[in-house]
């Protein structure tokens, strides 16, 4: 029997599929940098060995998979391949192994974790599942009858994969150190439209995706009265979200969900459909009312007359639906945005579109980029930014007690890198007395 070995296994992805292959009966061990991550709590109670990155670690007898943030020179990489093991990219491996199931995946340019969290939540309600999701959790089950994966589409990974399935929740032009444009991006959503096996639940809403030409039946979403699945009276309750669902104009039932802004909507009707069209009756389906969430996707807690929300929002249209949540979830509290560019490439692309989403904000403070494993810096500071964000202010670890001024606010910490230090940082002066909270 073999032991699969992953290099990086600290990674979202590479975390949540470590623990798949391990519930799944097999040998599973990793490597990754010694700094903590969020990630490795749920590899540690499952006593999945994490070692520091060394040749040693790679055994004659080891299957190895690795993160595609490393690069052919890595060092446990190249003695893998000097002995001659088995050996794939991340994505490769799960093209493979998601082969044995009914597969759906989930992929867009925004949505793609909290939908694949909401779909893997409601199926698991009813059938063995296993499910891969992008906040690094991950579940395999020896009768799955279903395998519910995130596909990202970063440099075609996505490529990879042949689903029976496919949720997409939208295109919109992103990762702007790989696709040159909109249209680049659109062309690799087409290519994976051209893998789906039985069919695609596409939101109907977005423009691109009715362009998409399919081989496979496609059943559109949202809330223009042309899609096949529509909702309406959608109204806010002191729970979550009300809203009917139609199916081709009929009344199908009605729904409820524990979180807010029309973006969720979207996700859980995207999850009503597929669920529907594999022959869910709609009870099991509002099970979708007890779904808790996952990891940096609107986290919240309370401390004091203060809500702390962590969200992973790292693109303009994300940060304008997570400060939609916040204003419909707490409409009678201030909203602090705290937020993190992540790249120099995303940063100066987007530059005036993230000061737009930022302005919806009552109070912006603005942190130093945090630039990525494929780039080293760039010229852009966080300074180009603040100027296009009128009343900004500009951020410093050793200054998160400025935070606590804001009593009765709701303070949304947004970002893809490691915007949770200055969360932390804030919460453990309260928690020292250092920061004081009404």
């Amino acid at each position: 029997m073999t032991t699969y070995h992953f290099i990086g296994i600290k990674g979202t992805g590479m975390s949540a599929l470590a623990q798949i292959l391990h519930d799944s009966g097999e040998k599973v061990q990793g490597s990754d940098v010694e700094k903590s991550f969020f990630t490795q709590e749920a590899l540690e109670t499952k006593n999945i060995p994490i070692f520091p990155f060394s040749a040693e670690n790679i055994k004659d007898d080891f299957t190895i998979i690795a993160g595609n943030a490393f690069s052919d020179d890595h060092v446990e990489i190249q003695e893998a391949k000097r002995k001659g093991l088995v050996y794939y990219r991340y994505h490769e491996f799960l093209g493979e192994w998601l082969k044995q199931y009914t597969s759906i995946a989930v992929t867009g340019a925004h949505g793609k974790t909290s939908t694949t969290g909401l779909l893997a939540h409601v199926l698991d309600s009813v059938y063995p599942i296993s499910y891969l999701i992008g906040d690094g959790t991950g579940r395999g089950h020896v009768d799955s009858n279903y395998f519910v994966f995130e596909a990202c589409e970063y440099r075609r990974h996505f490529l990879s994969y042949e689903p029976d399935y496919a949720i997409m929740t939208n295109i919109d032009f992103d990762h702007p150190d790989y696709f040159s444009s909109i249209n680049d991006v659109f062309d690799a959503f087409q290519s994976m439209a051209d893998n789906v096996k039985k069919g695609i639940i596409a939101c109907g809403d977005d423009e691109k995706l009715q362009q998409i030409q399919a081989k496979v039946p496609v059943v559109y979403y949202g809330f223009l009265p042309a899609n096949d699945f529509q909702a309406q009276n959608v109204k806010e309750t002191e729970v979550g979200t009300e809203f009917d669902v139609f199916v081709r104009n009929t009344y199908y039932d009605t729904f409820t969900i524990p979180m807010y802004g029309n973006h969720h909507v979207l996700n859980a009707l995207s999850v009503i459909a597929i669920c529907h069209y594999e022959g869910m009756n709609a009870e099991d389906i509002k099970n979708i009312s007890t779904f808790k969430g996952v990891k940096r996707r609107f986290s919240e807690k309370k401390i004091g007359n203060q809500v702390i929300i962590d969200d992973y929002a790292h693109h303009p249209r994300e940060i304008n639906a997570t400060i939609e949540s916040a204003r419909k979830k707490y409409p009678n509290k201030e909203v602090v945005a705290i937020f993190q560019p992540h790249t120099f490439t995303r940063t100066k692309t987007f530059l005036q579109e993230f000061a737009d989403s930022l302005n919806a904000a009552d109070f912006v403070y603005l942190c130093d980029i945090f630039g990525s494993a494929r780039e080293d810096s760039g010229q852009l500071t966080i300074q180009d930014l603040q100027k296009l964000v009128p009343n900004s202010t500009i951020l410093k670890l050793d200054k998160v007690h400025e935070l606590s001024e804001f009593t009765e606010s709701v303070l949304v910490f947004m970002g893809a890198g490691d915007i949770q230090k200055f969360q932390q940082a804030y919460e453990e002066g309260l928690t020292s007395g250092k920061v004081e909270n009404a």
